[in-house]
């Protein structure tokens, strides 16, 4: 029997967490190990192999597949940071997730504008997938980037901005259900394994409740048991959130992302005196555990098609959750961030000047065809119901009262 590429990936990725699974002592893992692996398995997971065809080609795209526009406009934001905190020499611009690297390319080539900036510009690049940070380093090669973990930088070593553009939300999540008003972890195993709390039924993944889901063969089953971690529940403490019965229906299903508190952490301790900026889709506030929302945001790409079953197309398709920013601002206070501020990606890009450069667009001279995809991909930037919905969260740490008092441009009112 002959496979292709994917399926052999499928294959030796579901071997993998069969033989986990198996090994485990109640024969079951959490929902987040499970996540972690289809997506960052080294070999085969789904950044290691599907995620350099991103864009019209991949699964989804993101800002950056529109143009050079939104990383032109980062980096007049980056340049700004520069003056506020005096001009330090070096500036560490550290972009977490890099994807292919497209992201970084644009805002080195416009800051080439800045040439006291440039010259005092250290670009670092975090990156998890050895194929992404491959070709990253094919695109970059003409500029001084430098790659590294996030575990390698000194602790307070890093004066500049720490950023991210959707990477929070591609992190590992538990899942919890509430039954009969108390906490429940869901967990994945096998037809036949260990676990406690096993439910059959309609629905998968976040969506329509906990069940067997068909992977052929065998299956992959959700189970419930006590939390992994006391961190579940010390979650909701952080977020002010009481998960009681009288509020939330039985059966009320949702994520938790611990990865992003230690991933934060970790930003946190390295960065000495500077920002951090994180855009990604999520929900501010307690809207995140709206009583109404009550099968979590976990959803999946596949071909452009969103759908909510983690469990097929192994290592073959991107998993997601919206990230809780009211849980990035608590826990940046633990971490000692600062809040600067909280705004949509359509405001933030209208004040760094969009409205601008499509006002420009009338006294262009190109085609009407090339004006017009112009124009469209300026406009899905600032779509509130897509890209211009997403979330911008900008912490600080070691500003003195002037600095932070210097209102950032992409903070300000659009006009």
């Amino acid at each position: 029997m002959n496979f292709n590429n994917g399926e052999k990936s499928e294959i030796t990725l579901y071997t993998t967490l069969v033989n986990r699974i198996a090994e485990a002592p109640q024969k079951r893992i959490t929902f987040a190990e499970y996540m972690d692996t289809v997506l960052y398995h080294p070999d085969y997971g789904y950044y290691s192999t599907k995620a350099l065809n991103l864009g019209k080609r991949g699964d989804f795209f993101t800002a950056v597949h529109l143009g050079s526009d939104f990383g032109e406009l980062l980096a007049v934001q980056f340049a700004q940071m520069w003056e506020i905190l005096g001009r330090p020499v070096p500036f560490s611009l550290v972009e977490m997730g890099a994807g292919q690297g497209i992201l970084a390319l644009d805002i080195l080539k416009y800051l080439q504008q800045y040439p006291s900036f440039f010259t005092a510009l250290d670009y670092v690049i975090v990156e998890k997938s050895p194929a992404l940070k491959q070709e990253q380093q094919q695109r970059l090669q003409e500029f001084p980037v430098r790659w590294c973990n996030l575990e390698e930088i000194p602790s307070h070593s890093l004066t500049g901005c720490f950023f991210s553009n959707e990477l929070v939300d591609a992190f590992p999540v538990h899942q919890f259900i509430l039954e009969q008003g108390q906490l429940r972890e869901i967990y994945v195993t096998t037809r036949g394994g260990g676990g406690e709390g096993r439910r059959g039924g309609g629905g998968v993944g976040g969506v329509g409740g906990v069940g067997i889901v068909s992977v052929s063969p065998p299956l992959f089953v959700e189970v419930t048991g006590e939390p992994s971690t006391p961190q579940l529940a010390e979650y909701f403490d952080l977020v002010g959130i009481e998960l009681s019965e009288n509020t939330y229906p039985d059966g009320y299903r949702s994520e938790i992302n611990l990865a992003a508190l230690h991933w934060l952490s970790i930003v946190a301790d390295r960065l000495q005196r500077g920002y951090v900026l994180t855009i990604d889709y999520g929900y501010s506030n307690s809207s995140y555990y709206n009583p109404r929302r009550s099968q979590g945001t976990l959803q999946c790409y596949y071909q452009h098609q969103r759908h909510n079953n983690p469990y097929i197309n192994i290592g073959q398709q991107d998993i997601t959750a919206h990230i809780d920013f009211h849980a990035l601002e608590r826990w940046g206070e633990c971490c000692g961030l600062v809040k600067l501020g909280f705004t949509q990606q359509g405001l933030f890009l209208m004040a760094l000047g969009l409205g601008d450069r499509i006002a420009a667009l009338s006294h262009t001279q190109q085609p009407l065809s090339e004006l017009l995809r112009i124009r469209d991909a300026l406009h899905q930037l600032l779509d509130p119901l897509g890209l211009g919905g997403f979330g911008v969260l900008v912490q600080t740490k070691g500003l003195v009262e002037s600095q932070i008092a210097q209102p950032l441009k992409g903070l300000s009112i659009p006009l």
